[in-house]
């Protein structure tokens, strides 16, 4: 799989977790290049609270347009730090 924004690869994994219809990325697939910590947190009642990437390609931004669970609940501890994408982020085979 790969997640694609602004004609470039974000992530790229053999390896993706879907839940909820979302793929997360494992922490190593991602190029960290394009991602810069977002001051956003959201919580969802049964993975915990998410925080969230904004994104730097090509001179524009995405904000907030991924996210992962640093510190999930007991249910989700299998996406522990994975990143998911949304607001444009195209993910794809």
């Amino acid at each position: 799989m790969k997640a694609i924004w602004n004609h470039t690869v974000l992530a790229e994994s053999d390896d993706t977790i879907v839940v909820e219809g979302n793929h997360y990325f494992p922490p190593d697939s991602i190029n960290e290049d394009y991602f810069k910590d977002s001051d956003s947190h959201t919580t969802c009642p049964w993975k915990g609270e998410a925080s969230y990437y904004n994104l730097f390609v090509n001179g524009q931004q995405n904000p907030d347009a991924a996210w992962y669970y640093p510190d999930p609940k007991s249910k989700a501890e299998n996406i522990k730090n994975y990143v998911a994408f949304w607001k444009g982020v195209s993910v794809e085979d």
